[in-house]
């Protein structure tokens, strides 16, 4: 076999893991989030002062938000259910040494720090947590697209073939979330008479790049004679263009269905979609070509997974718009949020309800079909990372109420509306200081050039795979490629992040 042919086997023919290790695997997200945050705290109870070196705050950043992540999916995989303790253990380990020192300076009583802490009014107008969710995502996936072709990384963790849950599965489907939490209908940027036209007008231009980039993955896949999994997508299909075509079709339906009913058009998407792949042939041409027995004929033969599952992805896009405003909504304290926390818990319940369900009457989860369990295992998933991230957030918010002063780069701050002012005695965070400290903060480095960020993944991986033989690779080896390669990422965001370039023309 050829170099091509065996990478391309590497990465075929897999069926996936079980839920419980992705939930583990998920769960390290907020605990680095919430160690990263502590340690920060930490470290201006002793100093007085934040961190204000830009290299030390960026290897910080790296080694607690970004190295743990490229262990867990390579040499530590094997006790993937065992890191999250040891985080969180560690994570305790700090707070009990902030709540310990606070406590010798005469601080207020445990209950009465809590009462308080419930009462602390928050920035309505900004989530982190939706910022972090994107952001890691985008992290997740640049490590995963190049980890995959290397031996330490679990092939359970791979894209299964046509049934399973793989952890790049998830990432797929993550990734149209992330996009839709944040889009304009979400925000609701345009004016509902202006809405048919202008923004649709406008919809249609921003996708262009994603067009572009699908063009040249493709150009230099096939002109590279790049090693591809053609039951991924298709041929000549790639995510990018799901995504730009995503996009377009959830901006035309949303341009006459009212948006704050979008589930409703995800929920009769997805089940119609499901009762096609059940009831017809659709499910059989997908998986088998229209002849039966694997057949590339023709554009739409060639191409069917990328263009049939564009239904699946467009439902999670609907029903993540629907999240995006359900979390847009005005919750100006502590106590609304932890009703919010409610809120999402209730829902990844019922998600997971129905995915055992729709695995019992309908057929198992397939990112291939992007069939209706597919989807609620995604939205299920994605709204428990979530609902992780506050959680994550609202601990630090809790601990920065100990330590008077301190400050943790895309966390929640403490404001003061004139309905809450005199309430307590929070103060809130002067904008400069927060400005400062978001310029030494890796994740907002990256959320400022996110598509860039995916494109240097996807050109680095490509040169990694031309240059190495990455499927004969050693662990040491592995891990320093897998490294240097996020480091250099992560570099050049903060860079441009420092010198306040946003690449971003459309």
């Amino acid at each position: 076999m050829s170099q091509k042919e065996l990478k391309e086997a590497f990465i075929s023919n897999l069926n996936g893991t079980s839920l419980l290790e992705i939930s583990a695997g998920l769960s390290l997200l907020p605990l680095c989030l919430l160690c990263r945050g502590l340690l920060l705290i930490l470290y201006y109870l002793h100093h007085g002062k934040p961190v204000s070196s830009r290299k030390y705050s960026l290897l910080l950043d790296f080694l607690v938000l970004v190295s743990p992540l490229v262990f867990s999916c390579t040499v530590l995989s094997p006790i993937i259910f065992f890191i999250p303790v040891i985080l969180a253990a560690f994570c305790a380990g700090i707070f009990s040494k902030i709540y310990s020192q606070t406590k010798r300076e005469a601080r207020a009583p445990f209950g009465q720090i809590v009462k308080e802490f419930q009462k602390v009014c928050l920035d309505p107008e900004r989530i982190p947590a939706i910022t972090v969710f994107r952001v890691y995502v985008n992290v997740l996936t640049s490590i995963s697209i190049l980890a995959v072709d290397f031996p330490q990384y679990p092939r359970r963790y791979a894209k299964a073939e046509t049934y399973g849950t793989g952890a790049m599965d998830l990432g797929v489907g993550a990734f149209v979330f992330g996009n839709a939490l944040v889009c304009p209908e979400v925000r609701q940027e345009c004016h509902p008479t202006r809405r048919r036209f202008s923004h649709l007008a406008r919809q249609v231009f921003s996708v262009w790049p994603l067009v572009a980039l699908g063009v040249g993955r493709l150009l230099s896949v096939k002109s590279l004679e790049y090693h591809e999994h053609t039951s991924e997508y298709g041929v000549h299909w790639n995510f990018f263009f799901t995504l730009a075509l995503v996009r377009l079709a959830a901006s035309l339906l949303l341009a006459t269905f009212p948006t704050h009913k979008a589930w409703l058009a995800a929920v009769a998407l997805a089940v119609l979609y499901q009762l096609l792949l059940s009831t017809t042939s659709l499910q059989a041409f997908i998986l088998h070509g229209s002849d039966g027995r694997g057949s590339r004929l023709g554009f739409l033969d060639a191409n069917r997974e990328g263009l049939l599952s564009l239904c699946g992805y467009l439902a999670i896009y609907l029903a993540s718009v629907q999240v995006g405003r359900w979390l847009l909504q005005r919750r100006s304290s502590v106590r609304g949020w932890l009703g919010a926390l409610r809120g999402l818990a209730l829902a990844v319940l019922a998600l997971l309800g129905s995915l055992q369900l729709c695995q019992a009457c309908a057929e198992p989860v397939s990112r291939r079909l992007a069939n209706l369990p597919f989807c609620t295992w995604v939205l299920a998933h994605c709204l428990l990372l979530l609902g992780s991230f506050v959680l994550a957030d609202l601990t630090l918010v809790f601990t920065k109420l100990l330590v008077k002063g301190s400050s943790v780069p895309c966390c929640w701050e403490v404001v003061q509306p004139p309905d809450c002012r005199g309430k307590h005695g929070m103060e809130a965070v002067p904008v400069e200081r927060q400005d400062k400290l978001s310029q030494l903060c890796l994740i907002s480095a990256i959320n400022k050039n996110q598509l860039l960020f995916f494109l240097l993944a996807n050109v680095m991986t490509g040169a990694v795979n031309i240059l190495i033989d990455t499927i004969h690779s050693r662990a040491a080896f592995t891990l320093c490629i897998l490294h240097l390669y996020m480091f250099l990422n992560c570099l050049i965001m903060s860079i441009l992040h420092a010198r306040n370039i946003v690449l971003k023309f459309w």
